[in-house]
């Protein structure tokens, strides 16, 4: 035991027994101690020191912590959605009537043993600095993205059919459009963005893709096809729509649309299978309807719809 914890222990210790044997009353006045924290010591004292130690003032409960009803609504959602993630389980709890913070929600898991931290990022090198989009259709990032080999049913397999996702996401908003297809180039990049502008509901004015050919002819070996314009090109340039085009190798640039495709890997083309491009398609206009009205970290907890909304002033 440390020397001044023991020096302090023995003068409590010689407070009760001088109360003991002269009153608390008496004590109190010679020590200019409280009459209440002597008989509170006096309680305690069992003739030796440790029995007067102080113990933590830490409280047993806090005030704002789960109660039983949502701990259980927690673990019956948690055990009904093994392998949901963490923003997708809060969505759901709170449509369940669930009001913590998704801080709150990760905290309790962590504690209940139903949900593993996840382990730290490699940091990456800092992309150049992007402005920050003002309002709906100031930049609009394209990209495309194959539709997973696993998540085509056998008879597709077989013949060797391939679809592609072509996305569109409105920076700002963060509204998105997809458009599903079996071909990637500059004819369906044409057809996609006459349907992108059909179904934004704002003015595009820029449109931000990779060097692919789908969409340029900027990185061809051919001399004359490099400064040829694709059909893609020829279309914005009719519908006054700018283009730009991120550095070559640096997806990082397109990251919105990237980080959207990492979404509809886990939450969309997860264990599904598609039997043809029409079911393909159909299951896509479900999940986009699902994506637009989904809370985003980024929009502060509003989905794209409700923050474009929030611009119109609805």
């Amino acid at each position: 035991m440390n020397n001044s914890i023991a020096q302090k222990l023995k003068y409590k210790q010689s407070i009760i027994k001088f109360s003991m044997k002269y009153g608390v009353t008496k004590a109190s006045i010679e020590f200019n101690v409280n009459r209440r924290t002597i008989y509170r010591w006096r309680e305690r004292y069992d003739g030796t020191l440790e029995s007067l130690k102080d113990k933590s003032h830490r409280p047993k409960h806090h005030p704002n912590e789960h109660t039983a009803e949502e701990i259980k609504l927690i673990k019956d959602y948690k055990a009904n959605n093994k392998e949901t993630g963490l923003v997708v389980l809060w969505v759901k709890l709170r449509r369940a009537g669930y009001t913590r913070t998704i801080q709150g929600l990760y905290h309790v898991m962590i504690r209940l043993g139903i949900y593993k931290k996840a382990p730290s990022k490699r940091k990456r090198k800092q992309a150049p600095e992007v402005p920050i989009a003002r309002y709906p259709g100031e930049r609009v990032q394209i990209d495309v993205k194959y539709v997973p080999r696993e998540c085509m049913s056998k008879e597709l397999k077989e013949i060797g059919e391939k679809y592609y996702q072509y996305t569109a996401i409105d920076e700002y908003t963060r509204l998105r459009y997809t458009y599903f297809c079996k071909e990637h180039n500059t004819y369906e990049s044409r057809v996609f963005v006459d349907r992108l502008i059909k179904y934004f509901p704002f003015k595009i004015e820029l449109i931000q893709t990779d060097n692919g050919f789908e969409f340029t002819n900027r990185l061809s070996w051919n001399a004359f096809n490099k400064n040829k314009k694709t059909m893609f090109e020829k279309r914005l340039e009719e519908l006054k729509i700018k283009h730009s085009l991120i550095r070559p190798h640096t997806p990082t640039q397109n990251g919105k649309v990237e980080r959207s495709h990492r979404k509809d890997q886990e939450r969309f083309y997860y264990k599904r299978v598609f039997i043809n491009l029409e079911d393909l398609q159909e299951k896509g206009r479900r999940w986009l309807r699902e994506y637009n009205n989904f809370p985003m970290r980024p929009l502060k907890w509003l989905s794209p719809i409700e923050k474009l909304q929030e611009y119109q002033g609805i």
